[in-house]
């Protein structure tokens, strides 16, 4: 019984704690790095410097109609709206891939404004 609630208590502990349940670096590498990178362009536009550029203006970058002529730029409120959901944000865009918990956008977008 006492070895339960001692495993218990280290689980609660763990999940109450943000910087464990959260990394920026972790979640880009598992749900953004099949198709962006910090240092070149893929499937999708390269990520340096994401933060304060106007969207669809990557050099080199092939942008889908809609996000060319998108007239914002990429703000941390953008890119949580953008990860919430792309098409509705960019009717048209190429990207469809959404991140739907709140806690792993910040944790992305905190990622992302340090590069």
């Amino acid at each position: 019984m006492r070895a339960n609630l001692v495993l218990v208590a280290a689980a609660f502990m763990v999940a109450a704690t943000p910087a464990l349940a959260v990394d920026g670096a972790a979640l880009y590498a598992q749900r953004c790095s099949r198709c962006h990178a910090l240092d070149r362009n893929g499937i999708g536009p390269s990520h340096a410097g994401l933060v304060g550029r106007k969207a669809g203006t990557m050099p080199g970058y092939a942008y889908s109609p809609a996000l060319a002529a998108a007239d914002f730029a990429w703000t941390p409120a953008q890119l949580d709206r953008w990860l919430t959901n792309p098409q509705a944000l960019v009717p048209g865009a190429k990207m469809y891939f959404r991140v739907p918990d709140p806690a792993d956008r910040a944790a992305i977008i905190a990622y992302l404004a340090e590069h």
